[in-house]
Order: structure tokens, then C-alpha cells, then sequence
């Protein structure tokens, strides 16, 4: 016979690790992230959440690694791409800012970057530079008008996130 941590450890340990390095994922992301293992991940997230290890907030369907339910949207949205390229991805962690997520999937290294209306200088600014050492970059923008003012290097797709988590692709011409 089994014990739980026989069954769930290894399940388990990584839900953990995701909502305490990220903070706050969406219930629907960390479904999305574990694809196949949909209804062991929904009893470990009720699980966690008994034992007081994890925080679940119905308004905003989200868990967190704290109960003051702090949600932090460019994070959210960062979760989406990741979530888009989760079958290739071989490793995922955040990143300093300006970079929200920096993952690896199929021998290449991305970064996402999430630029706001009112930081699109700031960001292009701390992102120029050396660009031998930088992966692929999925920069998220609030409307398509923000592509053309942008200039950051290595640029792979200009994103943007729908409430819905749908996540549409854009290229600079």
C-alpha cells in the first residue's frame, strides 16, 4: 500500500514551489501546468490549502503563498505565456524586474517581459544592452499601439493577455 507522499510527493512539492516562487497563480493556471494530472492537482490544492500551506481566494480564483491576497496582475499575465509553452518547458522561475519569467523549452531560453503603458521607456532602457547573453524575449503590452514605440532587443513576439487567458501573438513589421 501506498502512502499519501508516495502517491502525491512529487505533485505536491512542485505546486508548492510554483505558488511560493510566483506568489499567485490562478487555479486554472496550475491546472494548465500540470496537463494530464488535472484532478490530482485540484485535491492537492485543496489539500495545501486545509493544511494552511497554501491560501485560496474565491473572488479572485487564485491561490497564494500568503493570506494577504496580494495579486499581482503582471504576474498573472506572465503565468499565461509560460502556461502556453508549458508541454516544451523544461524549467520556469521568475525573474528580476523587468523580466516577469524566464523559462527553457526546446534547447532555447525565453524571458518574459511585461511592459505597461506608463514604463515602456524605463523598460526598453534596462533591457538594451548586451545582447549576446539574453534569451528569446515574449514582451506582453496592454494594446497593440505600444509595439511600434518599443525597441528591446531580441524581441521573439510582442503578446497580449486576454482576462480569459487567451494569449494572442504579434509581430513588428
Amino acid at each position: 500500500m501506498k502512502t499519501r507522499e508516495q502517491i502525491y510527493g512529487k505533485e505536491a512539492s512542485c505546486l508548492l514551489r510554483d505558488i511560493t516562487t510566483y506568489h499567485c497563480l490562478l487555479r486554472t493556471q496550475l491546472l494548465r501546468m500540470y496537463p494530464g494530472r488535472e484532478s490530482k492537482v485540484e485535491n492537492l490544492l485543496q489539500y495545501l490549502t486545509r493544511q494552511g500551506r497554501v491560501f485560496y481566494s474565491k473572488e479572485t480564483d487564485c491561490y497564494y503563498d500568503k493570506n494577504d491576497f496580494d495579486t499581482d496582475r503582471e504576474m498573472i499575465a506572465a503565468a499565461w505565456v509560460l502556461v502556453d509553452f508549458i508541454e516544451k518547458v523544461e524549467y520556469h522561475a521568475p525573474d528580476n524586474m523587468p523580466i516577469k519569467i524566464i523559462f527553457f523549452a526546446d534547447g532555447e531560453v525565453y524571458e518574459v517581459v511585461y511592459v505597461s503603458r506608463d514604463k515602456a521607456v524605463l523598460v526598453t532602457h534596462a533591457l538594451s544592452g548586451n545582447e549576446e547573453q539574453m534569451g528569446k524575449r515574449l514582451v506582453i503590452i496592454e494594446d497593440a499601439g505600444q509595439i511600434e514605440a518599443l525597441d528591446i532587443p531580441n524581441t521573439a513576439a510582442y503578446c497580449m493577455v486576454g482576462t480569459d487567458g487567451i494569449v494572442q501573438y504579434f509581430k513588428k513589421e
